[in-house]
């Protein structure tokens, strides 16, 4: 039985702030996030009475946006935000008008660190000089391009609606409109890909010189195209290989890994990451997004979520909330026995875990919670000792699952 939440060590951690917009040109078959397709014929004209390029209710949605950020200010308690991504879905769907309001509306309310990272996803597919440039000059300082890999028949198995060719434009399109941080996703372990060829993606990622660089498997999930009509991927020494191969390969020119699926420059390390996985805080408005909140006054820790269907989250209002129009997201305080399991799903992801005295700082149990498991683990060289840091050794990075499943049967 896990130690009692002690209310006066909980501590407020950084806060951020999570901005999904839902929709997408086409659903990709492994996507198993919360994103839909617009209608088809709907693109190629411009912004037009509230609605976007692609036939989008682009202003209902900002004003909802709007909305749900004012219904969850008691839970900012005087923090800034330190980060903002815009995540979908493609938010470079909107328009950089769009995406401005939406950043002066959290400064407006909220308020921004000094140093803050505004993130952007984008598509090849979805934009053009023009755009980044705005997206650039509202504040956005920081760009994630979803590329997935260079090679055609592999962006035609994934359903990608780029070639190779357009995600290199992307990259110089954005260099041009003044971003200097950007992020490449790449995916490996693609139906019949060789290790000669994930190396290839991650060579062509390399010389087009992104500050960060997001190497991530190819799994199967439910409730996507590929879960109902599962494709033929590399088994399990294959991926290992060319998992080992991409590693070394990225460390040699200057990537270090520092969480499990994420390699940067020195100093490049995405922030929103970070204080994801360090147990931050962060609110998420949009449909379907998640958020997380610590409120030390309550010795409590939320999770919030609001409505996945764009239409529901559009029309979402409460009549008893006449000021903000949409009431506080749903939300379930996380159980006391619940929070070791919770902390080191996220921690253990970065390759140099986070210092000791956070988990009690930002979960109020002592450290003791973790002393159950802890030196089993250690002696079987999965975790480093608990003094100065919590987190895997290297040989145990590669066995999370195993280490989790140890606290999950704690619980």
């Amino acid at each position: 039985m896990t130690t009692g939440l002690n209310d006066s060590a909980l501590r407020l951690p950084p806060l951020s702030l999570y901005v999904h917009i839902p929709w997408c040109v086409r659903k990709c078959p492994y996507c198993d996030f919360n994103s839909h397709a617009v209608a088809t014929g709907v693109g190629g004209r411009e912004a037009d009475g509230g609605r976007s390029a692609y036939g989008l209710p682009e202003a209902a949605y900002v004003e909802q946006l709007r909305r749900d950020l004012q219904s969850q200010l008691p839970w900012v308690q005087g923090r800034r935000l330190c980060s903002i991504f815009f995540g979908g879905g493609t938010p470079s769907l909107f328009s950089p008008a769009s995406i401005g309001e939406i950043l002066e509306t959290a400064e407006k309310m909220v308020g921004f660190a000094q140093d803050i990272e505004i993130t952007l996803e984008a598509n090849p597919g979805t934009f053009e000089q023009e755009k980044f440039s705005g997206y650039r000059a509202v504040g956005v300082n920081r760009l994630s391009i979803g590329v997935q890999s260079f090679d055609q028949r592999q962006l035609k198995n994934l359903g990608r609606i780029h070639s190779g060719e357009e995600a290199e434009a992307a990259l110089g399109m954005a260099r041009r409109a003044g971003f200097d941080n950007i992020n490449l996703d790449l995916m490996h372990a693609l139906p019949g890909q060789t290790e000669a060829q994930a190396l290839a993606d991650l060579e062509r990622a390399v010389s087009l010189g992104p500050e960060h660089i997001s190497w991530y498997q190819l799994t199967i999930e439910p409730n996507t195209a590929f879960y109902s009509a599962p494709p033929t991927v590399p088994g399990s020494g294959l991926v290992a290989a060319m998992q080992a191969s991409g590693r070394e390969y990225l460390a040699a020119q200057g990537y270090a890994r520092y969480e499990v699926s994420a390699y940067s420059r020195a100093g490049m390390a995405s922030r929103h990451n970070l204080n994801y996985w360090s147990f931050g805080d962060y609110l998420g408005i949009g449909a379907g997004a998640h958020g997380k909140v610590t409120l030390p006054d309550q010795g409590r820790i939320l999770r919030s979520r609001r409505t996945r269907a764009p239409h529901h989250y559009l029309t979402a209002a409460s009549p008893d909330l006449i000021a903000t129009g949409l009431a506080p997201p749903q939300s379930d305080p996380v159980a006391p026995e619940d929070l070791p399991l919770e902390f080191l799903m996220n921690a253990l992801r970065l390759v140099g875990g986070v210092p000791s005295d956070s988990f009690s700082r930002y979960t109020g149990l002592p450290l003791t919670a973790l002393k159950r498991q802890w030196p089993l683990l250690q002696a079987m060289d999965l975790v480093q000792p608990l003094e100065g840091h919590i987190a895997a050794t290297p040989f145990g990075f590669d066995y999370l699952d195993e280490i989790l499943q140890r606290f999950l049967e704690q619980c």
